[in-house]
């Protein structure tokens, strides 16, 4: 709801100039009455709920006529509250702010358009609305779909990760208290094994985040920019602290084979300042 509001108010001028020109060109709307307003629905997509109020009385004269239904016990409802929220401009419309339908119980808006003695009272669903107009990417099956296929290889990840977590300690404490083998790199061993696990399950948790619990709809990069940046930056990690152990085996045994440890130190530099340049390009992109 709270994104589907965000990209809503920053196209609110272009949605409502489109909703406003689009019924004007429909032309008189309470003569499609007859017709259970079946016109109106096949042109907007987005349009859930049609009925009409007398602006004398304030009294709902019509029935609430859905897509697939019509509700008759709305008929002759007090909508003065309604009426008295509204503020029309010169061509006779107003659109309310966005709200939680208790008809519907969906986050929609309202347009109402005055029409002789009636007020057209027509609710627009949010976020069939911001698809129709490809401000967001919607499709509920394929995202069904997708979504099961996150939530097995996020948790897949995070019980590899675990794994990862568990072998490295039972390899540590094997050599440490069965064999008596106790060496620099047989501690600095576990510490790249649970470094790449914390990538790991930190990969899965933003992915999880991102496309199951808090899908995101919008086409935007920040998602992609956090997901690459985190990972990124926890394999740099992992990389520094295996140069590192490799600079101490070399330095200890063969100082000849020294520029293999500086060739994987400058390799981190380099993807290091790729990661900064990216970061830097990404942020003044969104700015």
């Amino acid at each position: 709801m709270k994104e589907f509001l965000e990209i809503y108010n920053q196209h609110k001028e272009e949605i409502e100039f489109f909703l406003q020109e689009s019924i004007k060109n429909i032309g008189n709307l309470s003569s499609q009455k007859n017709q259970n307003f079946e016109e109106l629905f096949r042109i907007f997509p987005s349009l859930e709920l049609v009925y009409l109020v007398n602006k004398t009385t304030k009294l709902q004269v019509s029935s609430n006529y859905y897509r697939q239904s019509i509700d008759t016990k709305a008929k002759d409802k007090n909508r003065a509250y309604l009426i008295s929220k509204l503020e029309f401009k010169d061509t006779n419309m107003a659109f309310s702010k966005p709200y939680i339908s208790s008809a519907t119980r969906s986050n929609c808006i309202t347009v109402t358009i005055k029409e002789n003695d009636e007020i057209v009272f027509l609710d627009f669903k949010i976020d069939i609305l911001l698809e129709k107009l490809n401000l967001i990417e919607l499709h509920k099956p394929f995202h069904t779909v997708t979504k099961g296929f996150y939530v097995v290889a996020g948790f897949s990840m995070m019980i590899l990760a675990m794994l990862t977590i568990l072998f490295s300690l039972y390899d540590f404490a094997y050599y440490v208290f069965a064999k008596g083998d106790i060496s620099l790199e047989m501690i600095f061993k576990p510490i790249i094994a649970l470094t790449l696990s914390i990538a790991i399950f930190d990969l899965a948790k933003t992915i999880l985040e991102q496309e199951v619990f808090f899908k995101s709809y919008s086409r935007n990069s920040r998602v992609e920019t956090k997901v690459l940046t985190k990972f990124l930056s926890t394999i740099i990690i992992a990389l520094s602290i295996e140069a590192l152990i490799v600079v101490f085996k070399i330095a200890l045994n063969n100082y000849e084979s020294m520029i293999n440890a500086f060739y994987l130190i400058a390799g981190i530099a380099l993807i290091l300042i790729s990661l900064t340049t990216f970061i830097y390009f990404s942020n003044k992109k969104q700015k």
